[in-house]
């Protein structure tokens, strides 16, 4: 047979005992129902900026300038990076390496000590040149999946890392918008106390007055004045929390925390009913599940490689060129010169620490799908949890909302007695403190509630148009 026509024959023999990457299996104990528990929720809508449901122009400025500037996102990115870079080496290895190589020797020997008649007084040398060219090429085949199952590894890791930054997105938007969000809800709360400091001075003037007619005693005017001291320290208490939560909002987008940053908007009105979709998608959405799905996969694919090290591999390696002691001959057919070599090898005295690398990779695999399925029972914990407490804190929000109007009618009533002269102007002034602190109390409910749709979204996975890799068996 020519030699040129078997070697390719025998290649492609060799490379076509691979068969698909037979992956391990997992059970998982983690049910999903067909609709979520803790509350009706609406059909989500797909859309990479969750955020946009609060409708915060404010907001969205912020969270693009986080999310641009962060520099967790940015290594986060880089390793992305790295990963794509390796699974270029991994797949390196399915393919023949190829090389090319010229060389060009002149020596010079002197043969000392030989006994030529007559040049007993001389050093006989030779001058001797050599020249060559040659092509290689080395080839391995995968006859065990050992090189696919590294590549399919590789790309799990970069879906992985992929994943991640994802994940850090997803994080970092959630902590702005709360930072946000809190900065607005701390900024009323310091107009709530401003208003209760006048209308305790309101009072006080009330209670100087009735002292000077006598109706009143020095101790009700020494207090309706300690009365508006404490006021005015919840303000300043309140204008501290506002600041802080102001710097912190800089800080996320990358400006300096000097708390100049400006919030004249109030908190956002929430839809009824929560955009959850079902659980069953769940898993397709969240990017840590994605992930720890994705380490699954890599995991699974090092036990092929390993159990694959254990078995025979076959290699292929063959030279061509050409050599001459002059230049001009390189070109010469005649000169030719190749080789070709099949290689055969099968591990005996390591294979103790073969099957020990293979318990080890199997190991690791058992470790990343209890992972998962950990995390798949938190994830399905934090949205049953979120949805819970939404409705909780709307029914909250609504019996404080009816006892808020309730109180502002016996305001009116009040000062209806009064205008007739039945009642007494401290009865008024008393319920119009109870409305403040209701307004106050509406307030921080208002802003828990968002608090909870934003972990809800964070526990649904926010956006997801970048879409999740998805578990492959086979690698392409």
């Amino acid at each position: 047979m020519n030699t040129r026509i078997a070697i390719p024959a025998l290649a492609l023999a060799m490379a076509g005992c691979s068969k698909d990457i037979q992956l391990p299996q997992h059970q998982f104990r983690v049910p999903a129902p067909d609709s979520w528990k803790g509350a009706e929720s609406a059909p989500l809508v797909p859309g990479r900026d969750w955020w946009a449901y609060f409708g915060d122009p404010q907001l969205d400025a912020l969270i693009g300038r986080a999310l641009d500037c962060n520099q967790d996102l940015r290594a986060a990115a880089a390793r992305v990076e790295a990963a794509v870079q390796e699974r270029r080496i991994a797949g390196a290895g399915d393919r023949p390496e190829l090389s090319v190589g010229a060389n060009r020797l002149r020596q010079r020997q002197n043969f000392v000590g030989l006994p030529f008649p007559g040049l007993a007084d001389r050093v006989l040398s030779n001058t001797y040149s050599n020249a060559g060219m040659n092509f290689s090429i080395a080839w391995e085949a995968d006859l065990w999946n050992r090189l696919s199952s590294g590549k399919l590894a590789a790309e799990a890791g970069i879906a992985e890392r992929e994943a991640d930054r994802l994940g850090a997105r997803l994080s970092l938007s959630g902590q702005v918008a709360k930072a946000w969000f809190a900065a607005v809800e701390a900024q009323g709360q310091v107009e709530l106390a401003r208003a209760v400091v006048e209308h305790l001075e309101t009072v006080a003037q009330r209670n100087r007055d009735r002292y000077r007619y006598g109706s009143r005693t020095a101790v009700d005017v020494r207090i309706a004045d300690s009365d508006i001291e404490r006021a005015r320290s919840t303000v300043r208490e309140r204008e501290r929390t506002r600041d802080m939560f102001i710097r912190q909002v800089e800080v996320l987008a990358c400006e300096y925390p000097a708390g100049e940053r400006a919030v004249e908007v109030q908190l956002p009105a929430l839809r009824e009913q929560v955009p959850a979709g079902l659980p069953s998608e769940l898993v397709q959405r969240r990017p840590d599940l994605v992930a720890a799905e994705q380490s699954l996969l890599g995991a699974d694919a090092r036990i092929v490689q390993a159990r694959a090290a254990l078995r025979p591999s076959f290699s292929l390696s063959a030279t061509a060129g050409t050599a001459s002691n002059t230049l001009l001959d390189l070109v010469n057919r005649g000169l030719q010169i190749w080789s070709y070599t099949l290689g055969f090898a099968q591990p005996l005295f390591n294979r103790g620490r073969l099957k020990a690398n293979v318990r080890v990779t199997e190991a690791r695999a058992e470790e990343a799908a209890a992972t998962y399925e950990s995390r798949m029972w938190t994830a399905f914990l934090e949205v049953e949890q979120a949805l819970s407490a939404e409705q909780t804190l709307m029914e909250q929000q609504g019996a404080l909302l009816d006892a808020q109007e309730a109180t502002r009618d016996a305001i009116r009533l009040a000062e209806l007695r009064y205008a007739a002269g039945m009642g007494d102007v401290f009865s008024i002034l008393a319920l119009r403190r109870s409305v403040l602190d209701a307004d106050s109390a509406v307030l921080s409910l208002q802003r828990a509630r968002i608090d909870n749709r934003v972990d809800l979204h964070l526990a649904l996975g926010g956006g997801f148009d970048d879409g999740p890799a998805v578990r492959s068996a086979q690698a392409p």
